[in-house]
């Protein structure tokens, strides 16, 4: 087809390819210049990539890379602890992975066989953190997802291992290291590159059907641990306090058994005393003790009269107790 001609009068437009040229030239220096920087995070380290094949990973702070995608830059979080959370979500989330996507899925995730056949619905967290970068991003297409899938399988394993009554009451702390040590295994093995920190146990209840049930023996469970402890605190109380009861009982007769023989053992040496003087000189020795046997007693006499055997009656001294009154 043949060009139309240009109408009349219409202005001339001229090209200038050179200039056109030289524009694009230094919009593409412009922008490979302010794309060959680029800045990681405090808590974040920069996995680089030229290529497609890894060639360093950046420290915090602000790098130099080649453009226009030859070098590509991915940061990674090693210096926070992330977590996953399993039968329940906590909203706000940064982290797609943190928890299920639909609550059929977290219904299905928690529902779980004791070793005892029974049923336990168990919520859990995995705290996590990101240790070596590289083999994070490039051992599995989808590390999280996996880290997920280890959990669970890890948690339904020991959840197997024990009978509903430990799930729900007594194996709490138990589960979590046991899950918690075998998940570590499970990573460590697949070389994920991921540090698991801990594993918390969440709400462990039983099945809606039979909650009340459950809530009852639990009751009743506590009930018996609450006397038990009380029966332990009266027994703590009531031995020592016998104890010491018996100790002062022990030392009182002690004390008096030691008095007893003291008083015993000086009235043998004074009746030796006394012996060995009544042999010296029995008639003084006689009087002495009558005089001091009297002198004890006579005081203990009311209304007594004293007369002279040579008194030639007694009967005008009668008045003296009538007016000693």
């Amino acid at each position: 087809m043949a060009a139309l001609p240009p109408l009349p009068g219409a202005p001339k437009i001229r090209i200038n390819s050179k200039l056109i040229l030289g524009i694009l030239i230094a919009l593409v220096i412009i922008i490979g210049f302010f794309s060959s920087f680029y800045s990681v995070p405090a808590n974040s380290v920069a996995v680089v990539q030229r290529f497609g094949a890894y060639l360093k990973t950046a420290e915090p702070g602000l790098h130099f890379k080649l453009p226009w995608g030859i070098d590509m830059i991915t940061p990674v979080e090693v210096a926070r602890q992330q977590k996953l959370e399993f039968g329940f979500a906590t909203p706000g989330a940064t982290n797609s992975y943190q928890y299920a996507e639909t609550y059929e899925e977290m219904e299905q995730e928690k529902t779980m066989v004791t070793g005892d056949l029974n049923t336990a619905l168990v919520e859990w967290v995995v705290q996590y953190t990101i240790e070596e970068p590289e083999k994070y991003l490039f051992t599995f297409r989808d590390p999280l997802q996996t880290l997920r899938d280890l959990s669970e399988a890890s948690m339904r394993e020991v959840v197997g291992d024990r009978s509903v009554d430990e799930v729900l009451t007594v194996g709490r702390q138990e589960m979590e290291i046991k899950a918690a040590e075998r998940l570590r295994q499970l990573v460590k093995t697949l070389n994920i590159g991921i540090r698991i920190d801990q594993i918390q146990l969440g709400n462990v209840n039983p099945p809606r059907t039979v909650e009340a049930s459950f809530s009852d023996v639990n009751k009743a469970q506590q009930e018996k641990e609450s006397s038990v402890n009380q029966a332990k605190a009266e027994y703590f109380k009531a031995v020592p306090r016998a104890r010491g009861e018996a100790k002062q009982k022990i030392s009182t007769a002690e004390g008096y058994a030691t008095k007893r023989v003291n008083e015993a053992e000086g009235d043998a040496n004074r009746f030796q005393a006394l012996l060995t003087e009544f042999k010296k000189a029995p008639e003084v020795t006689k009087k002495r003790i009558y005089l001091e046997t009297m002198s004890e007693i006579l005081p203990t006499v009311p209304g007594k009269v004293i007369l002279d055997e040579k008194a030639p009656q007694f009967l005008p001294l009668m008045n003296l107790n009538s007016q000693a009154k």
